[in-house]
């Protein structure tokens, strides 16, 4: 309640830079309400946002309609036929709609913490892209979220994982420096990353041959370290809650595993389905 009353002083600024909220959602529109709710609230909101929309059905279009109307910022929906899980490719439709230099990249079924794109803005660097983490929210809290979408998670609450809710922005950059470097594209989460546009283009955005579910986050941040575009991670801000789900589908896991390790193995840089072949052809409307 007390977060709340401060957000009615709190005037919503945009970045220096222009900055694209890429939204990535599969037919769940109360996630993707509360979501919208959470977006905006920012404290520093983007230029626009960019609804990436893997084949739901009319409910979610007829939401997205209802927020255009009155929304702080234009909001672009992005849709393909359902054809199964195809984030890779609804995700590179996306990003060629997006007119921002940096794309934040979030999931439809994320709340976000008021200073998630604020956070974002002020840890970007160029040369780089970055990754942040989620905080799982359970059932019960999910469930009270969806109900009531203007309300925000605790941001205090003791509890598993707490760190991954903490908001301090002093520690951003010296905390950056303290995770794995052995294999880092393991601890990827492809709801919460960040990128220049024109690092997405240098790499062809995401490897389509990724369908269903996994590892095409971990790819694509292979192809950019292969392209000499090095990662940061962001912690104790860019905070954002899951709400809970039941897990999807994994039947494809083994065949997207062998597509990053051959990725990994043969230090690709490039996709060859990827992004350019709706910049270039013009097929997003």
């Amino acid at each position: 309640m007390r977060l709340v009353l401060l957000q009615r002083f709190l005037v919503p600024m945009k970045s220096l830079v222009k900055t694209s909220l890429l939204i990535s959602t599969y037919n769940w529109p109360m996630a993707l309400n509360a979501c919208l709710h959470s977006v905006a609230r920012q404290q520093q909101l983007p230029n626009e946002v960019v609804i990436c929309d893997d084949g739901s059905r009319e409910e979610t279009a007829q939401l997205i309609k209802n927020w255009q109307k009155n929304f702080p910022v234009p909001i672009h929906h992005v849709w393909h036929p359902d054809d199964g899980f195809r984030l890779a490719a609804i995700r590179n439709k996306g990003i060629a709609k997006c007119s921002g230099d940096y794309i934040i990249q979030i999931d439809g079924d994320i709340v976000l913490h008021p200073y998630f794109i604020s956070d974002h803005n002020k840890f970007a660097r160029h040369g780089f892209f970055v990754c942040g983490n989620r905080y799982d929210l359970t059932d019960t809290d999910s469930q009270f979220i969806l109900q009531t979408p203007e309300t925000v998670p605790p941001l205090f609450s003791l509890s598993k994982k707490i760190l991954r809710k903490m908001h301090l922005p002093l520690l951003h950059q010296t905390a950056a420096t303290f995770f794995d470097k052995k294999y880092p594209y393991l601890y990827v989460a492809g709801c919460n990353m960040a990128f220049w546009k024109k690092d997405l283009f240098a790499v062809n955005g995401y490897d389509e041959s990724f369908v269903g579910w996994g590892f095409e986050d971990s790819d694509i941040f292979i192809r950019l370290t292969n392209q000499n575009i090095n990662h940061r991670f962001l912690r104790f801000g860019g905070i954002q809650y899951h709400l809970h789900h039941k897990e999807n589908d994994r039947s494809h896991k083994e065949e997207n595993i062998r597509l990053l390790q051959d990725a990994v193995a043969s230090k690709r840089k490039y996709a060859s389905l990827g992004l350019s072949q709706y910049h270039a052809a013009g097929k997003v409307a």
